[in-house]
């Protein structure tokens, strides 16, 4: 990590992108608490973080886009943009004006899907090859880290002063964060353009994991284990309740430690990768996360709060070895596609196993759906451990696919 720092454009890219999370986080949970207060109604403020999630959906035409331009003008351009569209909910004056949120939210997500598909396909022109994941690490430590303090911050300051210096600080982090992206001395080649059929050009990224081994297997233990995981969604809620006899803002000392051990899992992240390897790494995270929701049926208060920090730890070392294998097993120009089929492929179920989580915790203890999450994320470990790809050749893209102007041009 002290050699990445060292490094110019990576200090300056993982500083303007931390602070962006600040204003991101802090926008999604004050912008469902403002619906709450205009409209009275829970259906009402969950709906801004349907239209958020929704907004993921364009995900395919996110990773084209971000694989047809060059990606440091278009993350400059989509940062603005998105500041732009973050401004209009300054217009919001009351109930008759809801509807806008909800469209922001909707761009809010849609512009998400587009700006981590860019930034993942422009990391690796950033830094060397072998500080891959140390720079996965840090932005995975800066998102974790500062989820725990940045939504407080928010739903702060739309209680103290309003919504108005809420929407003026995301806004603003947008701009710093395509700054940062300015200030970047990397050059990219222009993006080699191919005469595709637009379905061929949208599916590129989900053909080219279906024959690389070393992805196809990481995405479809992806999928199973998010079909359980969106549970953590409403299971914690009946934990703090009827598993500790606590009160419901307990949750927030739970989400804190989840935080730290998020922190605690990007500072060893790259270290573990280098002494085994990327698979190994989401591996260990999925058998970690496997292991803290059956800490969780116990009523034991600090084996619960042992399971909280397992599970930070385990979702950075998932993201963290997902993000770099993508990296370093996709020709540069086809990046962006996969990451957005990625992406796009474990939304979709995640989406619904909140949805189904919600619904089954009021029918269903809560302690049989921490056993069969605890299952289903266990044989997703299991079965991303036991397979063999066909070695590395057949993992890695073929030396012909890739860019032809070299690495330190990129």
């Amino acid at each position: 990590m002290h050699r990445l720092l060292r490094h110019r454009d990576a200090r300056i890219y993982i500083a303007g992108q931390s602070l962006s999370i600040i204003g991101d986080s802090a926008l999604w949970l004050a912008m469902g608490i403002w619906v709450k207060i205009l409209t009275g109604s829970n259906s009402a403020a969950g709906l801004t973080f349907l239209a958020f999630i929704c907004g993921y959906f364009a995900a395919p035409v996110s990773g084209a886009v971000a694989d047809r331009f060059r990606r440091r003008p278009l993350l400059i351009a989509a940062n603005l943009g998105t500041a732009a569209m973050v401004g209009t909910l300054l217009l919001v004056a009351g109930r008759g004006q809801v509807w806008l949120i909800y469209l922001v939210m909707l761009g809010y997500g849609m512009s998400a899907s587009l700006i981590t598909s860019a930034q993942t396909a422009l990391l690796p022109g950033l830094v060397p090859a072998d500080l891959l994941g140390d720079a996965n690490s840090a932005l995975q430590m800066a998102q974790q880290g500062l989820h725990v303090i940045s939504p407080l911050l928010g739903a702060g300051l739309l209680a103290a002063v309003g919504a108005r210096p809420v929407i003026l600080l995301d806004a603003g982090t947008f701009v710093v964060a395509a700054l940062s992206v300015l200030a970047l001395r990397t050059r990219e080649p222009r993006p080699e353009r191919r005469a595709e059929d637009w379905r061929a050009q949208f599916s590129a990224g989900i053909r080219h994991i279906a024959r690389t081994p070393a992805l196809r297997r990481p995405m479809i233990a992806g999928v199973i284990a998010v079909t359980a995981f969106g549970f953590f969604e409403t299971v914690p809620f009946a934990v703090v309740a009827q598993g500790l006899h606590r009160t419901p803002e307990f949750l927030g000392v739970l989400i804190s430690l989840q935080g730290a051990g998020g922190l605690a899992g990007g500072a060893v992240a790259a270290a573990v990768m280098r002494r085994s390897n990327e698979r190994a790494l989401v591996v260990g995270g999925l058998a970690a996360c496997a292991g803290a929701a059956l800490l969780l049926i116990t009523a034991s208060l600090p084996l619960v709060l042992a399971a909280c920090a397992a599970l930070g730890v385990c979702i950075v070392w998932i993201n963290v070895g997902i993000i770099t294998l993508i990296q370093l097993h996709t020709p540069g120009p086809l990046v962006g596609r996969v990451d957005a089929a990625l992406n796009f492929a474990i939304v979709v179920p995640q989406a619904a196993s909140i949805a189904l989580g919600a619904a089954l915790i009021a029918a269903v203890d809560y302690r049989i759906l921490l056993v069969a999450m605890a299952a289903v994320i266990a044989a997703s470990a299991v079965y991303l451990g036991t397979g063999r790809d066909r070695g590395a050749a057949a993992a890695a893209p073929p030396a012909d696919s890739m860019p032809r102007e070299s690495a330190g041009t990129l």
